[in-house]
């Protein structure tokens, strides 16, 4: 783009118009190409400790921990946590669930969007300044980056520098890093829908199928790309959290706050000057929050949706503070109402607990509360009835009515169990198998044909309702599914 320092210098941004096209500029004007979008530019957190910093990587350790080493966890003959999508099993410790369990995938959906709202109408977007894999993800990769190209200096030295065998040793070093890591996650993250020892055996024999290396790629590409190269980006412009949660704060939620009161006006100074007799504030504008955001932004000008609740900036902040001889607290985890109004810690979180975080609090609770109650009293096996429809209504031996049904009994347990079937709904029905009882083994299904007889005139022709029981002799060992059985004319 030319510039020009001349100011009598007329310039009109031209854009192409589809309609139009090319628009000219009126006579005498000098035509200037103007960007309307800012290129994007790097970032380089710098790094910080504190008490924030060590909470967040508290959280990295605890859900990579539980991430990568809970498809290895066994549970008697299989892995703890397996979502077998071709057995159409899914298996949670001792927990076995099957596609009709779909409602309790809802409640889970249920839950996680009441505790996102919960814990952002309280403090803002703590999910995603700790536990959100984009989040985590970031923070490994930054911190391999800093391992093999060193601090924020070094790097930004480093990338403005020429190339040379220095620095195509610690990019590629770096790269092998990331590609590691990328390529683990992917891994694993199919392990918990295959049997990850099966998995590895495939892995290390050369002998894996299409759709597990396609998916170990796919998932290993998107956290490479994700947390090496966009990172704030997907934060800032992909993420459609970022856009909707000032629907959910408050002048009283706990965010990420300057106090300006006591910060401004800002300024340099040396560590034994009296700052009132210079007329500043207690900042003394070192743009060291600003160097420490992961998104890049200056928090002193007040909230963005940027901001990802991280606490970076009050981490380095406090730490400038101490070297100042300062309070603390310059930017802090605070309410827009408490900043303001200079309320105490008490008065702030009196108000935080205000009738909107109530009602969700106690929205959840009964939410969890009645999906734990329906697990518990979840029956230990599932029953489908199929009318064969490939065989009518008819008249056997002694001239009784017969239907013949297939059912399918599905053991949600560990363990084999025997179930017994019977038929009610019209006087005398009685039902005919080829065994007294149908064996089904641990979390195994099974369909079985069943013939329902009646007598020939206990019914008058056409559809009549009936009920199907089937049990195990175990408490809530009992499972009733309706049909119909069908009287010819």
């Amino acid at each position: 783009m030319n510039t020009t320092s001349d100011p009598s210098r007329k310039v009109i941004p031209i854009a192409p118009s589809p309609d139009r096209g090319p628009i000219e500029p009126p006579p005498g004007a000098d035509a200037e190409m103007v960007a309307l979008y800012e290129a994007h530019k790097k970032i380089y957190p710098r790094s910080v400790s504190g008490y924030f910093t060590r909470w967040r990587w508290a959280l990295v350790f605890l859900t990579q921990l539980v991430f990568y080493g809970l498809p290895w966890l066994p549970w008697g003959d299989r892995q703890a946590v397996l979502f077998d999508l071709v057995a159409k099993r899914f298996y949670i410790f001792s927990l076995v669930l099957y596609p009709q369990d779909f409602v309790y995938l809802t409640g889970l959906l249920v839950i996680s969007a009441l505790s996102l709202f919960l814990f952002t109408a309280v403090a803002g977007r703590l999910w995603c300044g700790y536990a959100c894999p984009q989040t985590v993800y970031t923070e490994i990769f930054l911190w391999l980056e800093k391992f093999a190209e060193g601090d924020r200096s070094a790097r930004m030295r480093r990338d403005a520098g020429p190339w040379g065998w220095d620095k195509l040793g610690r990019k590629l070093a770096k790269q092998g890093m990331w590609l590691a890591v990328s390529l683990w996650t992917g891994f694993t993250f199919v392990g918990y829908f295959t049997p990850i020892h099966s998995l590895a055996s495939a892995v290390l024999g050369w002998g894996l199928g299409p759709w597990e290396t396609f998916w170990v790629l796919f998932y290993g590409f998107a956290t490479y790309g994700n947390a090496g190269y966009l990172r704030e980006q997907v934060c800032k412009y992909m993420c459609p959290y970022a856009r909707f949660q000032s629907a959910m704060f408050d002048r009283d939620t706990l965010v990420v706050t300057y106090d300006e009161e006591r910060g401004e006006p800002r300024g340099a100074r040396s560590r034994k000057a009296d700052p009132l007799s210079l007329n500043l504030g207690a900042c003394v504008n070192c743009s060291l929050c600003v160097q420490v955001c992961p998104t890049g932004i200056d928090i002193r000008d007040g909230l963005q949706y940027e901001c990802i609740g991280c606490g970076a900036c009050a981490d380095v902040c406090d730490t400038v503070m101490d070297k100042m001889g300062y309070a603390r607290g310059l930017v802090k985890y605070s309410t827009q109402n408490a900043v303001n109004q200079h309320w105490t810690r008490a008065q702030t979180l009196r108000h935080v607990l205000r009738p909107r975080v109530l009602v969700y609090t106690g929205i959840l609770v009964a939410v969890v509360v009645a999906m734990l109650v329906s697990l518990a009293l979840r029956s230990p096996f599932k029953v489908d009835v199929v009318r064969d429809r490939g065989t009518l209504a008819r008249i056997v031996q002694g001239g009784k009515i017969e239907n013949v049904y297939r059912l399918q009994i599905m053991n949600a347990t560990e363990q084999d169990l025997d179930f017994s079937v019977s038929a009610s709904g019209i006087e005398g029905m009685s039902t005919q198998m080829d065994a007294p009882t149908v064996a089904v083994a641990s979390t195994q299904a099974r369909w079985v044909a069943v013939r329902v007889q009646i007598p020939y005139e206990a019914a008058p022709a056409g559809s009549h309702p009936i009920h199907f029981e089937v049990t195990n002799g175990a408490p809530n060992g009992t499972v009733t599914e309706k049909s119909v059985f069908i009287v010819p004319r």
